[in-house]
């Protein structure tokens, strides 16, 4: 199996091409392509990054070739990652409406692109954002159990890692989905957290311990707060901010500390990449696995007695030819509320594009 990354020269798109070599995900018998746009500034960073990674990684890399144009990409695992990224920076807005507006386009062009010169085979892999945009035209033009974006995955990532960090636990004892789309209205829930090697009163104690006395019709608020708070101490002392939010409950540290190591200037394209990878690993040994991801639904679930027809984050079965079944279990009522109203916050957003 072939791999194109689709902006390959970018902070995120870079990560992703060094950890599958380094990773060995992608074998030898394989290629990797790096996908940068004719005329722009990654058209020769592309050749630069190949020659920097087959120098990096000469005993156990892949092919690694070039694209500049939409046409010319080929593979059957592709990675989205191109488009513009908000501002890292201490204070730095987020204008997420004109993110929307300059990325939509490229994820057209490359939907049209992909539906018109691709084999009809190729699973497609997110990382972009917003996520729900360019899920919505991605899965529009290539068929939507192809497409599978990323964020939810990275989200249940944070959130077990938190949720390990607070109990004292490595992150692979613990389980547990967050579910929604990608930023500040994900919904973390507590109602799926597992831990091995606990009975189930013991897990129970331990959520109670971990999560506290609180509730998700709270969450926005506590955000909303948390980031003023942080955003205030990070302006005077950066080192304070991230020890202060170590003290705050796993899931509201979900939605912080991602949004205060970007405010840093250190931005997320560790964790990201790494998430990314462990999709594609997936897709490349044959195994069919539950992740959470991004995907559009046409009526697979229904939150509040409403059949969902968007694009949300959900846990689904992921195998080689893309995702099939969604698996989610009856939510609490404070979960069912937030996902809900992140639901009607996408589809308002999904609907200025007509999706």
């Amino acid at each position: 199996m072939d791999v194109a990354v689709i902006g390959a020269t970018g902070d995120i798109g870079r990560q992703i091409c060094a950890q599958l070599i380094e990773r060995r995900v992608v074998p030898t018998t394989s290629r990797l392509q790096l996908v940068g746009r004719r005329g722009g500034s990654s058209q020769t960073a592309a050749h630069g990054l190949r020659a920097d990674l087959r120098d990096a990684y000469s005993e156990h890399a892949p092919l690694i070739d070039v694209a500049v144009a939409p046409e010319d990409v080929v593979a059957d695992v592709i990675i989205m990652a191109a488009g513009a990224t908000p501002p890292a920076a201490p204070g730095a807005v987020v204008d997420r409406r004109e993110l929307a507006a300059v990325n939509a386009r490229v994820f057209t062009q490359y939907a049209e692109r992909l539906a018109e010169h691709g084999a009809g085979h190729e699973v497609i892999i997110v990382v972009s954002n917003p996520v729900e945009l360019a899920v919505g035209i991605l899965a529009k033009a290539l068929g939507r159990h192809r497409v599978i974006g990323m964020g939810a995955w990275l989200d249940t990532l944070r959130f077990r890692r938190e949720i390990a960090s607070t109990l004292g636990f490595p992150r692979q004892r613990i389980g547990g989905f967050v579910v929604g789309p990608h930023g500040d209205d994900l919904v973390p829930l507590w109602s799926t957290v597992r831990v091995t090697g606990l009975t189930v009163p013991e897990r129970k104690s331990a959520v109670r311990r971990a999560r506290g006395d609180r509730s998700l019709d709270d969450f926005d608020g506590e955000i909303a707060a948390a980031k003023t708070r942080i955003g205030e101490v990070a302006s005077v002392d950066m080192t304070a901010a991230f020890a202060e939010v170590y003290d705050w409950p796993p899931d509201l540290r979900t939605v912080t500390r991602p949004w205060l190591t970007h405010q840093s200037g250190a931005k997320t394209a560790s964790g990201t990449a790494n998430a990314t990878v462990e999709l594609i690993d997936t897709l490349f040994d044959g195994r069919e696995i539950v992740v959470a991801g991004q995907v559009r639904l046409d009526g697979e679930i229904s939150v509040a007695g409403q059949p969902v027809r968007s694009v949300t984050g959900v846990p689904v079965v992921l195998g080689p030819e893309g995702w099939k079944q969604v698996l989610l279990d009856d939510l609490a009522p404070d979960e069912e509320r937030r996902f809900r109203a992140s639901l009607d916050k996408t589809d308002a957003m999904l609907a200025q594009w007509e999706l």
